[in-house]
């Protein structure tokens, strides 16, 4: 007698390729969000790339790719209608969006190219001639369209979660994905990611089948974690039984400190820790490398531990390992949740920290450049000043590759910023200083790149950071109490990119034959501005004379546009920064004033990004 359909379950490794399809999946309706953070999308990325970049090389025919490493992206689950053959997403719905959000990047990329890879298939299918997405959600559609089409959505303020974090994780995507490959391999990429990108599909054919999986996979997790068999170890080098106690009782609070704080924050505080203090080596970036520190860490550092506690910690003898778990390992926590506690809301004594949560680089590598000067027992104000001035080197760095267009993804810049840890740790304030001045003055990317600085679809994000700085930094010239997160991220009202000009070309025929040279100068930086969500829609199509009365009631950068503003207020005026600046203003807005206001900006960064004011 043959098992009822409604009882079987079936398991099968698959590739992306078969699993997306022409397939049409339906989101169950507790899992609806798409809710995935920065940091997941950022480390999916960087660990498939990283994975293809080991195993490629330079000359291979796309058909090498067949032979190619695997990577395991895990399990998804379905629960298979028996009669109509609908398939819901029980588990695995914030993986599988992330998978689409980054095929449509890839075709974006391969637009231009002429060795193209057919992927529109595993993102539409097709029925009766019309193209429909895969993941079924009308929430997402619109989104899913623009981005599929243009590569860029424009946001409404009535957009959901899901539709918000779907914009901001593509932009992620275009911040991480290595250049090598888009310039390089990008078809032995996708033939890659499509076809050897392993997941386990499991379908049940009822929904308590379905349902008993995802809680089976979910709760019954008892496999010790690498945080579990570092203190195991460490427990094992302590042979007093109270000092062993007295140890692990330290262990779990700590442990439980870090996890409140954020989930597996454990297992990223291990990273930061031991490849900012101690790791000494990086695996080359040349096939068939081998691991070394950096990468021994990320993947099992109780392993790495084991074998270099002597060399590198000097943890020989039943006390040392007493003793540096006892002092270090707490301070070391301290510090650690620290700084991320300053990255999520404003320090004034460490700000640089709050700006590169926003606009830094890899978790991977900011922290432990970040932890790597805090030295044990040295007192809060001086390790803070040192964290801080780190962290406004990652800034002046990310700032002045993405004027010149140059993107900062882990692959691009590791072997840069491991070299930096290593020379800067352990650094007291003025050597930490030295070397970073030494480092911002070797960046490629200089500010005289600035004239050249548009806004486009791709680059909305990096825009708002690098006004919100300017204007923060500029209100705090006279005085005011406002600052980054003021226009970043308030509270209240949202602040948006305000174009001086209209968007009226026949306005600018004076200046312009065609309007795409029109367009390049409107969305030069010189002529943009941040100003109230809401505001700039209601006078986004005056003339700039018109809309300049309404700029004297906003921001101090903004009002330094009109004449009225320089002579009804001294304090601006007489601020010694502010001459060196060179301020002025506009009475028209012509191009050699956009070319003016550009130059202003450049002269700003130079002044906010200089590591030797700090």
């Amino acid at each position: 007698m043959s098992q009822p359909l409604k009882y079987k379950i079936e398991a099968t490794d698959t590739s992306i390729s078969k699993l997306l399809k022409e397939q049409k999946f339906y989101i169950d309706y507790f899992q609806r969000e798409y809710r995935w953070e920065e940091k997941h999308i950022k480390t999916l990325v960087e660990d498939l790339t990283n994975t293809f970049l080991t195993a490629f090389t330079e000359g291979d025919k796309r058909s090498a790719v067949a032979s190619y490493q695997n990577y395991y992206l895990g399990p998804v689950v379905f629960s298979k209608n028996p009669e109509d053959g609908k398939k819901s997403i029980i588990d695995g719905q914030q993986r599988i969006t992330s998978i689409t959000l980054f095929l449509i990047y890839l075709n974006q990329l391969q637009k231009d190219k002429t060795e193209k890879v057919n992927i529109s298939e595993l993102i539409f299918s097709e029925k009766y001639g019309e193209k429909s997405f895969n993941m079924t959600d009308e929430d997402r559609e619109e989104c899913l369209e623009a981005l599929f089409r243009n590569g860029e959505y424009t946001p409404h303020e009535d957009d959901s979660e899901t539709v918000v974090n779907l914009i901001n994780r593509y932009d992620d995507i275009q911040e991480t994905f290595p250049e090598f490959i888009a310039e390089n391999c990008l078809a032995h990429f996708i033939d890659w990611f499509t076809e050897n990108v392993v997941i386990v599909e499991i379908t049940a054919y009822s929904d308590d089948n379905a349902y008993t999986i995802f809680e089976t996979m979910n709760d019954r997790g008892l496999s010790l974690t690498s945080t579990e068999m570092l203190k195991g170890y460490v427990l094992s080098k302590i042979n007093d039984r109270k000092k062993r106690n007295e140890i692990n009782d330290l262990w779990k609070n700590q442990i439980q400190k870090l996890n409140d704080f954020s989930k597996n924050a454990d297992q990223s505080f291990f990273h930061s820790w031991f490849r900012g203090k101690y790791a000494a080596s990086i695996r080359p970036g040349k096939a068939g490398a081998e691991n070394q520190d950096f990468e021994n860490i990320g993947s099992r550092f109780h392993n790495w531990f084991k074998e270099n506690h002597e060399e590198r910690f000097k943890l020989i003898t039943p006390d040392d390992f007493y003793t540096f778990f006892k002092d270090e390992f707490p301070f070391y926590v301290k510090w650690y949740l620290k700084i991320w506690k300053a990255r999520q809301s404003f320090d004034a004594t460490m700000p640089h920290v709050h700006y590169v949560n926003q606009w830094g680089i890899a978790d991977s590598l900011q922290e432990p450049l970040l932890l790597s000067t805090i030295v044990y027992g040295k007192d809060e104000d001086s390790l803070k000043k040192k964290v801080d001035l780190v962290a406004k080197y990652i800034e002046t760095f990310t700032v002045r590759r993405s004027i010149n267009y140059k993107k900062f993804g882990q692959t691009a810049i590791k072997y840069t910023m491991f070299n930096i840890i290593k020379k800067i740790r352990n650094n007291d304030f003025e050597l930490l200083r030295a070397n970073l001045i030494e480092e911002a003055n070797d960046i490629s990317q200089k500010w005289d790149a600035m004239p050249l600085f548009r806004l486009h679809g791709m680059n909305r994000k990096f825009v708002k950071h690098l006004l919100s700085r300017i204007s923060g930094y500029v209100d705090n010239l006279v005085g005011k109490d406002t600052n980054y997160g003021t226009y970043h991220h308030p509270n209240g009202k949202q602040f948006q990119i305000e174009h001086i000009w209209g968007d009226k070309f026949n306005e600018h025929t004076d200046e312009f034959d065609q309007i795409t040279d029109f367009q390049t100068w409107r969305n030069t930086i010189g002529a943009l501005i941040l100003i109230p969500q809401g505001t700039n829609q209601s006078y986004k199509d005056a003339t700039y004379e018109e809309k300049l009365g309404h700029y004297l009631k906003e921001n101090t950068y903004a009002q330094s546009l009109h004449c009225e503003y320089y002579q009804k207020n001294p304090i601006f005026l007489n601020n010694p920064v502010v001459q060196e600046l060179q301020f002025k203003p506009h009475a028209q807005f012509k191009k050699t004033d956009i070319a003016e206001r550009t130059l202003l900006v450049q002269r700003l960064c130079e002044k906010i990004w200089s590591i030797e004011c700090n």
